[in-house]
C-alpha cells in the first residue's frame, strides 16, 4: 500500500507510480494554458479528473468545457491542451497508463 497527500502547490508533480500506471497532480493558474496542438502522449492514455476550478480541454481540435467533478479520458496519441479560463486555479489529478 502507498499513500500520498495532494497539496496542489506546484504546477505538475508525479505523486505515485508503478510500472503500469502513474498519478500526478496539476494546477493551472487562471489565464494560463498547458499543452497545445503539438502535445500528445504517444504510448499513454491520460485520465484527467477535475478537482476544482473550470476550464477548456481541447483534444484533436475539439473543445470541451470542464468543471469540478468531470473526468476526461485522452487516448494515447491524441493531441491536447488544457486552459484555465476561470477565476480560480484549475486543479486536476491525472492518471497515465502506462506511465508517460
Amino acid at each position: 500500500m502507498e499513500q500520498a497527500h495532494l497539496g496542489f502547490d506546484r504546477y505538475f508533480e508525479v505523486v505515485m507510480e508503478t510500472s503500469e500506471a502513474q498519478a500526478a497532480e496539476m494546477t493551472v493558474e487562471p489565464g494560463r494554458s498547458v499543452g497545445g496542438p503539438e502535445n500528445d502522449h504517444a504510448a499513454s492514455d491520460q485520465w484527467l479528473f477535475v478537482v476544482s476550478g473550470t476550464g477548456v480541454v481541447t483534444v484533436d481540435g475539439e473543445t470541451h468545457r470542464v468543471e469540478a467533478g468531470d473526468l476526461v479520458r485522452i487516448e494515447a496519441g491524441e493531441r491536447h491542451g488544457i486552459e484555465n479560463d476561470g477565476a480560480e486555479p484549475l486543479e486536476t489529478v491525472n492518471f497515465y497508463t502506462p506511465p508517460r
